[in-house]
């Protein structure tokens, strides 16, 4: 009987290509698959550290359909070794499905350490770090205003995700859930030439990026409530 291969999460860039780990490298190239997010983005990537493995798309849409193969692949004894467009897979990105059902078949599962955008976010926010809340992208539609009205009361350091072409408006959510005094920290482009950290009360920030275009992905960090602050809500 053959022995069961592994699956290897591994983090890539989210932006400067520097932050690649030799490791990383090593487990791509080693891999007998390399499963992409997107192949299209990660294609130059492979190609900049001379990785020739086979790469086949692993998304939000075919994780579902496309993990009981990989599951059959795994248990042939093959390694494989999934990526992202950015960062460490699973963190609102694919991956949790295909962790979950490796670990219900006894298949052994490891997470490289690596480049994830809400630690240097958060770090540079100068907000507790000791204790925080990752919420990662809010609900689009159904549920937006239930997490909304949780976080307002939500002690711990905040950390977002969000796109560029619904920052604005999120931006404006956040003065009306959160109050335009609250303390946010904004942190795009990270690792990239143009990254930038915009800090400041919401209603600063938000008259900021009025007058400045959003652009590249973002990461929100939101100053927990205080009590004293909770009671002069109430």
């Amino acid at each position: 009987m053959n022995q069961q291969g592994k699956l290897y999460l591994v983090p890539t860039p989210i932006g400067n290509l520097e932050d690649m780990t030799f490791r990383a490298i090593r487990i791509l190239k080693e891999a007998d698959v390399v499963l992409a997010e997107d192949t299209r983005n990660s294609a130059p990537l492979l190609k900049h550290f001379d990785i020739n493995q086979k790469m086949y798309a692993h998304h939000q849409h075919n994780e579902h359909q496309a993990t009981n193969e990989i599951i059959r692949f795994l248990k042939e004894g093959k390694n494989v070794a999934l990526i992202s467009d950015a960062g460490t897979p699973a963190i609102s990105d694919p991956g949790f499905y295909l962790v979950r059902e490796a670990l219900k078949h006894d298949i052994e599962v490891e997470c490289l350490p690596g480049a994830t955008a809400f630690v240097p976010a958060l770090v540079n926010s100068g907000f507790p770090t000791d204790r925080f809340c990752f919420e990662g992208f809010l609900p689009l539609k159904k549920g937006r205003q239930t997490r909304y009205k949780q976080l307002a009361e939500e002690e711990r350091t905040i950390i977002l995700y969000e796109s560029p072409h619904r920052f604005v408006k999120t931006l404006d959510e956040m003065v009306t859930w959160f109050g335009a005094e609250r303390q946010i920290s904004v942190s795009r482009e990270l690792t990239k030439v143009f990254a930038e950290t915009v800090r400041g009360t919401v209603g600063e920030v938000k008259a900021y990026f009025e007058t400045h275009p959003a652009k590249g992905e973002f990461v929100i960090c939101v100053a927990g409530t205080s009590p004293k602050l909770k009671e002069r809500e109430n």
